[in-house]
């Protein structure tokens, strides 16, 4: 009949069937159902972004001292409200766990873009960071990284993740993988909990670290 008709022409439009249409639907393609989510700001949960609290020996750096340092770096700077670095791991106000970790890796103090970068990223502040090989980039990062995401509330299936690192190469990325394992090797975790998932510095969590 002339509306089975019908109804097989439009199958076949929609790629249900029939030998040529399958591929063009927009339906079918990935993410075409998903809808903008509405965000209700007063009902979102905190999200605190600040862990810095810079002790007094580096908020009374004379500014002639900062310049002297940066320079003798070759560190430039470019933004508005930047914290003075710290010259020393007790300066940038770790949790013991970290301190711990930075003892274990008989580091003495931190590098040029450490030094600098760390007031920033723990201060929850955006940062584009540009450094050399063997700078000491990744950790500039990835201990910020660590006490934001252990600071955050614990997450329920489907969350996650907390920090995102992307990589250009597999082998970098297999090398920021090693420094993270390796720096959070015995990092604490508070709450207990599930031992499933991934590995979250130090126990096995939810994903928080992609």
């Amino acid at each position: 009949s002339r509306s089975r008709d019908r109804r097989r022409s439009r199958s076949r439009d929609r790629g249900y069937g029939g030998g040529g249409g399958g591929g063009g639907n927009r339906r079918n393609a990935a993410g075409a159902m998903l809808r903008k989510p509405r965000w209700d700001l007063n009902r979102l949960e905190p999200f605190k972004k600040d862990f810095y609290v810079p002790l007094p020996s580096v908020q009374n750096r004379s500014l002639y001292d900062l310049e002297e340092w940066r320079r003798k770096q070759e560190i430039s700077l470019k933004g508005k409200g930047i914290p003075n670095p710290v010259l020393s791991f007790e300066e940038a106000g770790f949790p013991d766990y970290v301190m711990e970790e930075l003892v274990k890796m008989n580091f003495k103090s931190p590098t040029s873009i450490q030094a600098q970068g760390w007031p920033i990223a723990l201060s929850g502040r955006d940062m584009v960071g540009i450094a050399s090989t063997g700078s000491g980039k990744t950790l500039s990062y990835i201990l910020p990284a660590i006490v934001h995401i252990n600071n955050q509330a614990r997450l329920v299936r489907g969350d996650g993740p907390i920090a995102l690192i992307l990589a250009p190469t597999r082998e970098l990325a297999q090398q920021i993988q090693q420094v993270y394992f390796k720096s959070s090797a015995t990092l604490y975790i508070d709450g207990g909990g599930d031992l499933t998932g991934l590995k979250r510095h130090g126990g096995w969590k939810s994903t928080q670290v992609a």
